[in-house]
């Protein structure tokens, strides 16, 4: 990985471009301390403590607990991605449009940039009613035009954040290294390491000898997590698949040999997502509704606790229940079996058409298995280590797989412009 670093910056194109996402990267931070006018942020940080919204401060960076003005960072444009997503495999003219290559794409994008706002809008003014609830606005005026004008300023702020944010992550896209929007997460997350090892530290101070095993097997622990992490990421099952020979005018095509690469982690961190973001509901309700202690809802709201066993349970269930989910809505069997019909393509041993689709399927069934019980793992063993040891990790399971997704990424991102730069000077 250094390697790669050291080769990239040797690269005048390459080292700016390094240097332009840098730039945007303290960007973001500098913006992520900005603290919005009228908001308390230890009233937030304890409403956060207290319903189960951990989740959100991660994806955040931090920004949603301290009151700042990147509070919604960019889950506005993940939510909004994934509405996309599953309206492009539902609706045949959106599914036509991402089909188009290049011209498809911007205006999915577009479309994806006004559903991003729109949620944006939604979730500010969601956002200003919890915190009227919590009491986390500093301001006296709460009705009139007075109350109003408060309102607005924290509402329009949170928006104007969320824009600014996605504005970044088009200018990395466009003049930097990666996908900026996952360089802007990576770099939220990452902003947190600080805060771990501090928290680390207060731990030690107190003197406990089970702290002094504990602290260091949390290290151990992160490391194997890490390499794990990086292996079932790499890891894929690849289908072989031949060409047959065709005679196109006086040229012969084809008769090489390829394969299909199935992914065990073809899903990404999505399912972790999507289950973080069911599972954090109640918690949300609850920080509006305050249910009575002895009360249903109550009890209901429990259950989604933290700490509760019920909680690793469903989490679980829904990691795996969402891997399956994404799978079918992003991979396509039957679609990818006529594709190697029409390029004369077969999968050695079975024969073209439904064959080569139920094959395919059964192939992906088994990798979504694997990749879901990856994923749930990663994600459910943080919080079995917290409960049975009391120490909170900063940076979960979750975060990791984001911070080691978007490593990856980057670094073949970066590998890739490196190796089209030495083709371009071999040409000239």
């Amino acid at each position: 990985m250094f390697q790669t670093i050291r080769n990239a910056w040797a690269v005048p194109e390459t080292r700016k471009k390094l240097l332009y996402t840098l730039m945007i990267i303290v960007i973001f931070r500098i913006g992520s301390a900005i603290p919005v006018p009228f908001l308390d942020p230890a009233a937030l940080k304890a409403m956060i403590d207290t319903n189960n919204l951990g989740f959100l401060d991660i994806m955040t960076g931090g920004s949603f607990a301290q009151a700042t003005i990147f509070a919604m960072s960019i889950m506005p444009y993940i939510n909004a991605s994934i509405i996309m997503q599953l309206l492009t495999v539902a609706i045949p003219p959106l599914e036509r449009m991402a089909k188009e290559g290049d011209t498809g794409r911007k205006k999915i994008a577009k479309i994806t940039r006004y559903v991003t706002f729109a949620l944006a809008l939604v979730m500010a003014i969601m956002y200003y009613f919890l915190m009227v609830n919590v009491g986390a606005i500093t301001s006296e005026h709460r009705t009139g035009f007075a109350g109003f004008f408060v309102a607005a300023i924290i509402v329009v702020t949170f928006v104007a954040g969320t824009a600014v944010i996605v504005w970044l992550g088009e200018r990395i896209n466009e003049k930097g290294i990666g996908n900026g929007i996952s360089i802007i997460l990576f770099a939220g997350i990452i902003s947190r390491g600080p805060a771990m090892i501090n928290t680390a530290i207060q731990y030690l101070q107190l003197g406990n000898p089970l702290y002094y095993v504990l602290i260091p097997l949390i290290v151990v622990i992160f490391i194997a997590m890490i390499a794990f992490i990086v292996v079932m990421t790499n890891a894929e099952r690849r289908i072989p698949v031949q060409y047959a020979k065709r005679v196109v005018g006086r040229k012969m095509y084809g008769g090489q040999n390829s394969h299909i690469p199935i992914k065990v982690s073809m899903s990404g961190v999505m399912p972790i997502i999507f289950a973080s973001s069911f599972v954090s509901i109640p918690g949300t309700i609850a920080a509006f509704f305050k249910p009575e202690e002895g009360t249903f809802w109550k009890g209901f709201v429990d259950v989604f606790s933290y700490t509760s066993i019920w909680y690793g349970i469903i989490y679980f269930l829904l990691i795996i229940a969402f891997n399956y989910f994404y799978v079918a809505i992003q991979y396509n069997p039957i679609e990818i079996a006529n594709n190697l019909r029409k390029n004369s393509g077969a999968i050695p041993g079975i024969r073209p058409g439904k064959p080569t689709s139920d094959f395919i399927s059964k192939v992906l069934s088994k990798i979504t298995f694997v990749g879901a019980i990856f994923l749930g793992i990663v994600a459910i063993f943080p919080i079995i280590f917290t409960n049975i040891s009391g120490i909170n990790i900063a940076i979960g399971g979750t975060s990791i797989l984001i911070v080691v997704g978007v490593a990856l990424e980057t670094m073949r991102t970066l590998e890739s412009q490196i190796t089209m730069r030495h083709h371009k000077g071999f040409l000239e």
